[in-house]
């Protein structure tokens, strides 16, 4: 299945996308509904749960399978590549995991999504320092802006690869390079950009990543990624029968890892997630990342303009491509858009509506690449101009 004929194939867009025939999700930012492919494949394998244990009825080379696809997607390896679930809980795994000194600081940025902010913040009780990178407008994180607070004592800059807001990109490229050539560890919370928008995690050290938003796949069924060179020096948080070697499933008299990144899995798996997201991650790729990034910005590219027309203000409105997103953000300060949610809510168009810490409040959108050109002028005609 091609974009273009998803596209063109109304009855072929309702089939593989059932959300579509109740309207317009226009939120994939948040959390995604399932493609039909997903339900089935995860229906599929829990009706043979029934006549079976689980693990029996689970396809044996699933896993590894899905380990190389999440590699090909990431520009990794698939030695690199753990299934741990929630994004919170890989970026948690690699804070918990740091050798970190008291006098140690890390870089990160306060107006990230919470699960990339608190993780860290939970390292000041024990001496580390916090620097917060100051950025000339909500989202936009420019390299200099990084640079600035780096010196000799930091150990690692935690930042997310899109804005959950603004939708800007971060020069994954730019930053990487900069912190590896200084021997700074850098961590990237990719849940905005991974199934949307290129995400090299070879450019960092560490990513984590869930499924449920771009991704298309079922909640707590995420990848973390941690590069090669650096799993000696992450030492796992959690210990169990997975990432630690016993035979015969019996318990050791010494610590032995994992010589790859499951050194981070420590039970089984979320087995009925890792088949939706497997489900998931096929459908992807049939379509084509390349494809489904070059839509994203297209349908970017009609609606900002479009929404300025009519006197709204669009956060990162002249971003060029290359650090622009599926993301577009607007407010006004005469539009109570807590109705406008609402009311679009009622017109059967899903959209997300968001706070920043200055207390603005901006409607999200977050088409996919199977929405067509009639949802997004459906959304707009639902708008009212600024008073």
């Amino acid at each position: 299945m091609t974009l273009s004929e998803l596209l063109q194939n109304e009855a072929l867009r309702r089939r593989e996308f059932p959300v579509t025939g109740r309207g317009a999700f226009l939120a994939h930012a948040a959390v995604c509904p399932l493609p039909r492919r997903v339900t089935e494949a995860m229906s599929a394998y829990l009706q043979r749960t029934q006549e079976a244990d689980q693990e029996t009825a689970f396809p044996r080379r699933l896993l590894g399978e899905l380990r190389a696809q999440a590699a090909r997607i990431l520009n990794v390896d698939a030695a690199e590549i753990a299934l741990v679930g929630p994004t919170s809980l890989g970026l948690s795994l690699v804070a918990a995991g740091l050798p970190l000194q008291a006098g140690d600081n890390i870089v990160l940025y306060q107006d990230d999504y919470p699960s990339n902010v608190y993780p860290w913040m939970a390292w000041e009780e024990k001496g580390i320092e916090l620097r917060r990178v100051q950025t000339p407008r909500l989202g936009l994180i420019r390299p200099e802006d990084v640079e600035r607070c780096v010196d000799g004592r930091t150990r690692l800059v935690a930042l997310a690869s899109c804005h959950f807001i603004s939708g800007d990109r971060l020069e994954l490229p730019a930053i990487g390079s900069w912190l590896r050539e200084r021997g700074v560890r850098f961590c990237v919370d990719g849940i905005q950009t991974v199934g949307a928008m290129p995400t090299d995690a070879s450019q960092a050290d560490f990513l984590a990543a869930d499924a449920h938003k771009w991704m298309l796949g079922p909640c707590a069924a995420g990848l973390l990624y941690v590069r090669r060179e650096v799993q000696d020096e992450l030492k796992p948080a959690v210990f169990g029968w997975h990432n630690v070697r016993c035979a015969d499933f019996v318990a050791q008299p010494e610590l032995q890892l994992r010589s790859d990144a499951r050194r981070y899995e420590a039970g089984t798996a979320n087995l009925v997630g890792m088949v939706g997201l497997k489900a998931a991650l096929d459908l992807l790729e049939e379509v084509g990342l390349d494809a489904i990034s070059a839509e994203l910005l297209r349908k970017r590219r009609r609606l900002v303009p479009a929404l300025q027309e009519m006197g709204f203000e669009v956060l990162g409105h002249d971003a060029a491509d290359s650090c622009s997103s599926g993301i577009v953000s607007f407010g006004h300060p005469s539009q109570d858009l807590r109705a406008l949610h609402a009311r679009m809510a009622e017109s059967g168009v899903t959209v997300s509506l968001r706070t920043a810490r200055s207390g603005e409040h901006y409607i999200r959108l977050s088409p996919h690449f199977y929405n067509t050109d009639a949802e997004l002028d459906h959304f707009l005609g639902l708008l009212d101009r600024p008073q």
